[in-house]
């Protein structure tokens, strides 16, 4: 490669966009043009960004199949960073397969990750274990090792381990630290606030206060019959009863957990379960009947015992009953639970990730825009979402491998 091309590949690496615009901006030449689309991803042009990559691509000669394969790679990482979750996976792996034939081992890392981060982001947790299982990031460079630790430190996250996810996110520091590439460290920065936020909130009869991922994780493993709000299960130890299709015994379950160890009032179960304003001898029925249902789905774990004023919840072995919820409850809280990632999303890729129709979060969104939750830009498809207003200058994207022309 010539000098200029390998000076603007430099200043990619190093995390100064501006510095390698400066020295390819005017070229039109393939590795120019793949430099100039990193380049603008990097500053947070997502459209341009891809446009020049796309550009690269075709401008390549047939048989510089490497410098193809990294162009692709990189529009991967645009489209995951633009939360363009219908982008092909399937060119993604065949660009990595193309990586590693030709020993290029870093881009394939690079590649293997952000498939798994997809994997991550749309929850598909078991799929992106088996591909990171058996995979040693130690002869990579640093970048990629810092990327490689947030991936662990993510999935640890979700399932409710916050010791991996601190030791993870412990590593992925020193990394980026080595790497010396400021918007790592701040990705890094980033993901360790999150171990210091509330991840949801205890209710136990008149307590109510948020819990940090490891009082998350406590509590968990603890001996209490936990109603969990978050995923709509009851649990107490390893055993787990499911209530999730089942959205009215649910609201019942919650209702007597809150009030344990007293009891709650019969127009009260109906008005939270049922929605129930005026209540007749139907309503009182129809409650008899889901009582009688949850008391069969349930009694491995509590039964339900009918008072003079209601009913109360029984644990079978627990001492103590709490209710696990969420933050913030909100109607649309699936929503925005995954924009208050900071990232701009699409619809489509929130009935991705939520694995719900596109009407559906669309719905979501327009109520969440008439009482100013969030706010949208851009027109049609190219229509995105968040929560914080479009600060003064563009997000930052991290391309921990930049894209090596040879």
């Amino acid at each position: 490669m010539d000098s200029l091309i390998a000076s603007a590949a430099q200043a990619l690496a190093a995390g100064n966009p501006l510095g390698a615009l400066k020295r390819v901006a005017l070229r039109e030449d393939a590795p120019a043009l793949a430099l100039r689309g990193i380049a603008m991803a990097q500053l947070g042009e997502f459209v341009h960004a891809k446009g020049l990559l796309r550009k690269a691509t075709r401008a390549f000669k047939p048989g510089e199949s490497v410098a193809r394969a990294r162009c692709i790679v990189a529009e991967a990482e645009i489209a995951l960073a633009s939360r363009d979750l219908g982008w092909p996976a399937k060119a993604l792996t065949a660009a990595q397969a193309t990586l590693e034939q030709h020993g290029d081992r870093a881009n394939a890392a690079h590649a293997h990750h952000l498939e798994i981060r997809r994997l991550v982001l749309i929850g598909r947790l078991e799929e992106a274990e088996r591909k990171l299982a058996g995979f040693d990031p130690a002869p990579l460079p640093a970048a990629l090792r810092a990327a490689h630790e947030l991936v662990i430190a993510g999935i640890a996250m979700r399932r409710i381990r916050a010791k991996t996810a601190r030791a993870a996110l412990l590593q992925a520091e020193v990394a980026a630290r080595q790497a010396g590439i400021p918007a790592l460290t701040a990705e890094v920065e980033s993901a360790s606030r999150l171990l210091h936020t509330p991840a949801a909130r205890l209710i136990e009869s008149a307590l109510r206060r948020p819990l940090l991922l490891e009082d998350v994780e406590s509590l968990l493993n603890s001996k209490a019959l936990i109603v969990d709000a978050c995923r709509n299960v009851a649990r107490e130890t390893h055993r787990v009863v499911s209530l999730v299709t089942r959205p009215v015994l649910f609201a019942l379950l919650r209702s007597l957990a809150e009030a344990w160890p007293g009891d709650v009032s019969r127009d009260v179960l109906l008005a939270r379960a049922f929605g129930a304003r005026f209540v007749d001898e139907s309503h009182r029925m129809r409650l008899r009947v889901e009582m009688g249902r949850l008391r069969k789905l349930i009694w491995p774990l509590a039964g339900v015992t009918a008072t003079k004023g209601g009913f109360t919840l029984v644990p079978s072995r627990a001492r103590r009953v709490v209710v696990l919820a969420q933050p913030v409850e909100d109607e649309n809280g699936a929503v925005l639970a995954l924009l208050a990632d900071g990232e701009s999303w699409s619809s489509s890729a929130l009935a991705i990730a939520l694995g719900t129709s596109q009407r559906t979060v669309q719905r979501a969104l327009d109520s969440l825009a008439a009482i100013g939750k969030v706010q949208s830009f851009g027109q049609a498809r190219a229509r995105r979402w968040i929560t914080t207003p479009v600060p003064g200058f563009t997000t930052t994207l991290l391309l921990p491998t930049p894209l090596a022309i040879d």
